[in-house]
């Protein structure tokens, strides 16, 4: 064999064994596109990490405000609330120095009155059913009596008033239906 031919084969022999340990040499074009996806790939997952993270925050920073939303709601009620506290002390002291029981009953009638507006402006609604026919998404039929022909699937008496709080049911009705 030449010198020319020997060198080839020797080449050849090189490459195979190149290839075979997997040491192919790769043109610096793809060397460069390789390391390019490699660093796209870590970028994509630094910013999926940061999304999760911010996500994660965002999560729990709405949650505390739903627990704040929920315990201010309660102290903007009861404060609303303190007036007739106050009335009703008010009235107690009154009552055990007054002797005049229609002072007391008047007296009364306007702490309730006070009381209900409050809760109205507030959102609550009392329902009122009694001559009305019974409705089973709004009422409660605790029992039923004959009422006659003309009160027949009617409410003929509340047991138990019912209530919406800004038209959603709080309570339902308790009510005495006519059969």
């Amino acid at each position: 064999m030449s010198t020319k031919n020997k060198s080839s084969h020797e080449e050849e022999k090189a490459v195979d064994l190149k290839e075979q340990s997997g040491e192919t040499e790769q043109p610096e074009n793809e060397q460069s596109n390789t390391d390019q996806l490699s660093k796209n790939l870590n970028e994509q997952k630094d910013k999926y990490i940061r999304l999760m993270a911010e996500f994660e925050n965002f999560r729990k920073r709405t949650n505390q405000e739903k627990i704040d939303i929920l315990q201010m709601a309660g102290k903007d009620v009861i404060k609303s609330l303190l007036p007739v506290l106050d009335d009703w002390e008010r009235a107690e002291k009154a009552i055990t120095d007054s002797t005049d029981p229609h002072q007391i009953i008047e007296g009364n009638k306007l702490i309730f009155t006070k009381l209900r507006s409050i809760l109205e402006s507030k959102g609550l609604k009392q329902m009122d059913y009694i001559n009305q026919p019974f409705d089973v998404d709004t009422q409660e039929a605790i029992s039923q009596v004959n009422a006659g022909e003309d009160m027949k699937g009617k409410v003929v008496d509340e047991l138990e008033k019912g209530y919406f709080l800004n038209d959603k049911i709080l309570r339902f009705a308790k009510v005495i239906v006519g059969s």
